[in-house]
């Protein structure tokens, strides 16, 4: 069928048929994300879908739900910081992202989950990935009886010479 005398419905079925043998979306960001999102077993909800595509969407980085609002703002996401907070908690329980509390007042979301450790600047609160070689961790000291290290989160600070 000519292409100008198909309709929206004809599009659609061609579209689903397409889809259901992997032509389409194949390399589709959007729909990575939501495989990405049904592999770690959460529902790909449209505010799911939105808030991923900000967050992964960019690389690695680092965010606060803040920060997030603001770029949800400026994209024109309707949504509420509740919600970012439970959708970032939520990411974080299933693995996707990495939470770094800083003194118990400003929590960043890493989208890097590997091991790694951060430089914190002070004067514009900005983390930095540490690569993973270039911390020694050999001199940690004794866990308690019956307890394990399950991980060590290294936080450097840095300042501005004056």
């Amino acid at each position: 069928m000519p292409q100008s005398k198909r309709t929206p419905k004809t599009r659609r079925r061609e579209t689903a048929r397409r889809n259901a043998l992997g032509i389409v979306l194949a390399g589709c960001p959007v729909h990575e994300l939501r495989t990405k999102l049904r592999a770690a077993g959460m529902r790909p909800t449209p505010q799911r879908v939105a808030l991923g595509w900000l967050l992964f969407g960019k690389g690695d980085r680092h965010l606060t739900a803040e920060m997030l609002l603001e770029e949800a703002q400026a994209s024109r996401v309707p949504i509420s910081l509740a919600t970012i907070y439970n959708s970032l908690h939520q990411f974080t329980g299933v693995g996707l992202l990495r939470e770094i509390a800083i003194d118990g007042s400003k929590t960043y979301f890493d989208t890097n989950v590997s091991d790694h450790h951060h430089f914190l600047i002070e004067e514009s609160h900005a983390l930095i990935d540490i690569p993973k070689v270039s911390v020694d961790l050999l001199q940690l000291p004794e866990p308690p009886y019956g307890k394990s290290i399950a991980s060590v989160d290294v936080v450097v600070r840095l300042r501005n010479n004056a």
